[in-house]
């Protein structure tokens, strides 16, 4: 018997309604930053993928664009490391257990990890960098056996910048990955490097046919060492970058973090360096 009752769509979630989520618990990590673990106080959001963001709201003052930076395998829980620099990332920055936050995503492009399975990966972070980038060391690590040679080159103004510096410790101990680390400006006691990151970087173990990078960072620091890596015989589509702009709708409605033909909470945040290899040098853009 042929039914009559009209088909009916189940409407999907509307992108621009945030979610609640409860701060869990809060992690200071350097004088600026902050780690926050969020818990879902409604239905969660979709499961995330290593190098996407989400729009965070902080009720009476605003909302912002925060890389997620948790561990891929758990998928109810939100780890988000942000830095006070504005009133709406201060106001994120400093919320305390049991607040309530808006969150909206997950939003963007993501590193691919499974498409650089059986290659060498090298992670290149500046700063706060890291953040986007832990998803991508988390999953590699979780299936080590999937890749070849690991290797993390790190940069920061000073030691005392280092974010997740406990983390550190214990991969710079791991016979799964090689650590590097580097500093601007050395404090008494600080034994490794010092300089640019670009300095280490010429001088990492490469096989360049068999590497993916992933770079994330200050924006020059990112663009200068795609250059570098570039000459040392990396093909562009092996680099890929994370790009940052003012991100203000997350779904390429208000053009606010438009890169040339790109919207990159659409197209990006994550990119190959081939897509704008061009761009980065205009300072207009």
């Amino acid at each position: 018997m042929t039914s009559t009752l009209p088909y009916r769509r189940v409407p999907a979630p509307d992108p621009m309604l945030p979610a609640r989520y409860v701060v869990a618990d809060r992690v200071v990590e350097t004088v600026d930053s902050a780690t926050l673990v969020l818990a879902p106080v409604d239905e969660p959001l979709p499961h995330f993928k290593p190098g996407q963001f989400t729009m965070i709201s902080v009720p009476g003052i605003g909302e912002i664009a925060v890389s997620i930076s948790g561990d891929p395998n758990y998928e109810l829980i939100l780890v988000q490391t942000v830095r006070a620099v504005g009133a709406v990332s201060r106001a994120i920055h400093d919320a305390v257990p049991g607040s309530v936050l808006g969150l909206r995503g997950p939003f963007g492009t993501d590193w691919d990890l499974p498409g650089a399975e059986g290659a060498d990966l090298l992670i290149v972070a500046g700063g706060i960098g890291l953040a986007p980038l832990r998803p991508v060391l988390l999953g590699a690590l979780a299936h080590r056996s999937r890749y070849g040679r690991i290797t993390l080159v790190l940069g920061a103004r000073t030691p005392a910048e280092f974010l997740y510096r406990e983390l550190i410790r214990s991969w710079t101990k791991s016979p799964d990955l090689t650590v590097v680390s580097t500093v601007d400006h050395p404090t008494p006691g600080w034994r490794g490097r010092v300089g640019l990151v670009t300095a280490p970087l010429a001088q990492v173990e490469l096989d360049p046919a068999r590497t993916v990078a992933f770079l994330c960072g200050p924006e020059v620091m990112i663009r200068f060492s795609a250059e570098l890596l570039r000459e040392r015989g990396m093909p562009a589509d092996h680099i890929r970058l994370s790009l940052e702009r003012n991100m203000k709708c997350g779904i390429g409605l208000c053009g606010h973090c438009q890169l040339g033909p790109l919207l990159l909470c659409r197209d990006g945040p994550v990119v190959h360096y081939g897509q704008v290899a061009d761009l980065l040098p205009v300072k207009e853009l």
